[in-house]
């Protein structure tokens, strides 16, 4: 009887889970791999709404909560940096526990760079997903790049991805244009309907909806508090009988609370305003099908919004550099620059526009990759740098 090999899935908030929830079911579906996940930082935070749980309503189950985060603590960088540092330590025992194959990855966030750090030294191969993306405005990007030197095998969302990840030294023959899972997702998608939006909810839509989601910019110069304020005195403008406006609270990043805490008392001085710290998934791309307008700074407007043929003002350097959908607006900030890119965004065709970062068949790709790969050839570990031509 052939052994199936292990696969340790490590999330750490919605934002990770969402684009991997599709492939995360479709290697639980399949008979050689042995689903493991790791569920850790926001996911078991009670002011970020503990999205471990919808991680067990999609029906996967979590083999591990690692908690990282001190709830009692503050936002600030030394307290980001102590996390990842209790971080380290908690997957080594996870790990430990789990005798997992392979470590699972999407993306950049700090709670990876603890998790990938930690299977490097324990000699876990690791397969990175959505590496070589550029992302100028957020720590993220140097992350994102640090977590594709520790990984040894790289599920990109598109050519120009992959070719950063040659550059940065990586074996041509580990690297695989996949696209991005999360519009796997979306293809098979039916949307709540608008009744059923409003009461998931408790919010009755107008004839024009926002949907908005604001994270902290963590290498700005300026504020992320400054940025938000605008954002919300544009959004503002908007009158409360025509617009409503939902919001999804912010990542649990440096001045991430003090965003939450300016976003809450916005939507409670306003009854066409929503606040949410999570949607879920289903409810999230729900609302992305019933809104007019996509608003913010998160990596869900370039990479998902596009297929729901919705457009998407992308608010400062956050995202700065990932490649785009024509449906994007990029605006850099400004109280009356912002609300103007809204007002040009919903006057946007949207109908033709063209997804570039994947066809939804990503899931199906990752699986195969993942059948196929000898994790336990040493040269996944000891990795030779290959210079580019």
């Amino acid at each position: 009887m052939t052994t199936r090999l292990k696969v340790c899935a490590v999330t750490g908030t919605r934002a990770d889970y969402g684009p991997m929830m599709p492939a995360l079911k479709a290697i639980a579906a399949e008979p050689t791999l042995d689903l493991q996940i790791i569920a850790t930082g926001t996911h078991l935070s009670a002011k970020h709404g503990l999205t471990y749980q919808s991680i067990e309503a999609d029906g996967l189950t979590v083999a591990e909560k690692v908690v990282i985060l001190d709830e009692s603590a503050d936002d600030s960088a030394p307290e980001i940096a102590r996390t990842v540092g209790r971080a380290f330590a908690r997957f080594a025992d996870a790990y430990q526990r789990l005798a997992p194959d392979v470590i699972l990855l999407l993306g950049d966030r700090y709670e990876l760079m603890a998790a990938a750090g930690t299977a490097l030294i324990l000699r876990i191969p690791i397969v990175h997903l959505c590496g070589g993306d550029v992302t100028e405005g957020a720590f993220d990007e140097a992350i994102r790049h640090s977590i594709t030197k520790m990984a040894a095998i790289h599920c990109v969302t598109n050519e120009d991805s992959a070719k950063r990840v040659r550059q940065l030294g990586e074996n041509p023959a580990h690297i695989h244009v996949t696209g991005n899972p999360a519009l796997d997702y979306i293809q098979t998608l039916t949307p709540l309907s608008r009744a059923d939006l409003e009461t998931f909810l408790g919010f009755q839509l107008r004839s024009k909806n926002l949907l908005v989601t604001f994270h902290p910019v963590t290498l700005e110069r300026r504020s992320s508090i400054e940025l938000l304020d605008e954002m919300l005195d544009a959004l503002a403008r908007f009158e409360a009988h025509e617009f409503g406006i939902i919001i999804t609270l912010p990542n649990a990043d440096t001045e991430g609370l003090h965003l939450i805490e300016r976003i809450e008392t916005f939507a409670q001085a306003r009854k066409n305003v929503c606040a949410r710290p999570s949607l879920g998934q289903k409810g999230y791309y729900s609302a992305i099908h019933h809104c007019d307008c996509v608003v913010g700074n998160s990596s869900s407007g370039l990479y998902e919004v596009p297929s729901f043929k919705t457009p998407t003002v992308n608010i400062g350097d956050r995202e700065k550099g990932r490649i785009r959908a024509m449906s994007v607006v990029d605006v850099a900030g400004g109280v009356d620059a912002i609300y103007d890119a809204i007002e040009e965004a919903l006057k946007l065709d949207c109908s033709a526009v063209v997804n570039p970062y994947g066809d939804g068949q990503a899931s199906a790709r990752i699986v195969e990759i993942l059948k196929n790969a000898d994790v336990h050839d040493p040269a996944l570990i000891k990795k030779a740098f290959f210079d580019l031509p």
